[in-house]
């Protein structure tokens, strides 16, 4: 199941990114709202992680038009170091279970 991850600051998307791809999750990352749009409107992604600089009012419209595109799983992240423990603690089991049930 290919994971889409927004996040405002681009070294901590590569992080994120770099630890999934470690562990075999087919995962791509964004900075922007208009490219997570974009990326999601291929129907391509089951599960989106939304990082913690993400401001509210972004958070909610992506959450919704993440919804009309069918994303089965939206989770809230806030990284806290190390990163990659914090991806394998928090993301990856939300994303398996997603895949199990999509």
């Amino acid at each position: 199941m290919r994971t889409l991850v927004l996040g405002r600051t681009p070294a901590r998307v590569t992080e994120v990114l770099a630890t999934l791809h470690a562990d075999d999750f087919d995962a791509e990352g964004v900075s922007t709202d208009e490219e997570a749009r974009r990326l999601l409107e291929t129907q391509e992604f089951g599960v989106l992680i939304i990082g913690g600089g993400v401001e509210p009012d972004s958070r909610a419209a992506i959450k919704e038009f993440a919804a009309e595109q069918g994303v089965q799983r939206v989770i809230d992240g806030a990284l806290t170091a190390p990163f990659d423990a914090y991806v394998r603690r928090e993301f990856e089991p939300l994303i398996r279970e997603a895949a199990s049930k999509g």
